[in-house]
């Protein structure tokens, strides 16, 4: 089972986020923000993790990841609420792999991470 991390500062996100990617058949683990992340990613590093692109430091938490051990095989997804090239930009040089739109849903976090689960 892989392990998926949602950082979002929102309950309701990380809760609704959490029930629909448990159902695919992800170890899901929260995060309310930047500094309680960087200390799960510590304890144990996630393969796959969702970071808000609205939250504090969410830059931060995505560049301080990138330089942890193993840190450059994680998968990392940055939420943006809309496509604002220059915050999506701003998420790859800090070492984003792609992109999630939110709010996001059942029918897009399925297509998005159904590979994912398979693959585990």
């Amino acid at each position: 089972m892989q392990r998926l991390m949602i950082v979002d500062g929102s309950d309701i996100v990380r809760k609704v986020g959490k029930r629909i990617l448990t159902e695919l058949g992800f170890q899901v683990v929260e995060a309310e923000n930047a500094r309680e992340a960087i200390a799960r990613c510590e304890a144990q590093l996630p393969s796959l993790i969702i970071v808000d692109s609205t939250m504090d430091d969410a830059l931060e938490v995505i560049s301080t990841i990138r330089a942890m051990p193993n840190g450059k095989s994680a998968r990392i997804f940055y939420c943006v609420i809309e496509a604002d090239l220059k915050k999506m930009m701003a998420g790859k040089r800090a070492g984003a792999d792609d992109f999630l739109l939110k709010p996001f849903d059942r029918k897009i976090l399925t297509s998005v991470f159904a590979s994912f689960a398979a693959a585990a």
